[in-house]
């Protein structure tokens, strides 16, 4: 992605590239949306976004984290630097990718606009960029998010969501599981050690 650098504080500037057009969201506005959720966060520095195609995104999980698929977002955050007076800062926040078709795809079965998901998608990218990880947090990034998509009156958020969808899944298994059924609706036959 590109860069973009200079002197900036508490993020005054947001770059954002709009690859794939979306509906109801223009670049300036999803420039405000960075902006103001990256100042709610205390994030300093410039967030670059790309809304892009699932193909663009695929090729940077590909080259970056190596993993051959689309993903609805990607954050880079930037490395920190040391600056004159020793204190660690960084001009740049990092670079977001955000997949549009992968956006389009949740916003309808989610029953919400696409402008709506990309912000909750550029939400969740921020929250990594200011050093959250909600693989390791014990739920912090959780927290943050949702205080942060109530704030700016989005839609569920995205760790919320896949919260939801994997307790979902595992409520499905077992449901199947007791029924007997495997994951295709078949019954499967009992195996001499099973009971009925």
């Amino acid at each position: 992605m590109s860069t973009l650098i200079g002197s900036t504080t508490a993020m005054e500037l947001a770059l954002v590239i709009l690859q794939k057009r979306v509906a109801g969201l223009t670049r300036a506005s999803l420039e405000r949306f960075v902006q103001r959720s990256g100042r709610a966060l205390g994030l300093s520095g410039v967030a670059n976004v790309l809304v892009t195609t699932s193909a663009a995104v695929r090729a940077l999980n590909r080259q970056f984290r190596r993993q051959n698929k689309a993903t609805d977002v990607l954050s880079f955050p930037s490395p920190l630097v040391l600056a004159g007076n020793g204190r660690r800062r960084s001009e740049l926040a990092g670079d977001i990718a955000i997949s549009a078709d992968i956006a389009k795809q949740n916003a309808a079965r989610l029953g919400h606009s696409l402008a709506d998901e990309i912000k909750v998608l550029v939400l969740h990218g921020i929250l990594h960029l200011a050093g959250f990880d909600h693989e390791r947090d014990n739920g912090a990034m959780a927290r943050r998010e949702l205080e942060l998509r109530q704030m700016l009156k989005l839609p569920t958020a995205l760790i919320e969501r896949t919260a939801s969808e994997k307790t979902a899944s595992k409520n499905v298994l077992v449901r199947r599981r007791r029924s007997g059924s495997t994951s295709h609706g078949k019954k499967r036959a009992l195996s001499p050690r099973s009971k009925a």
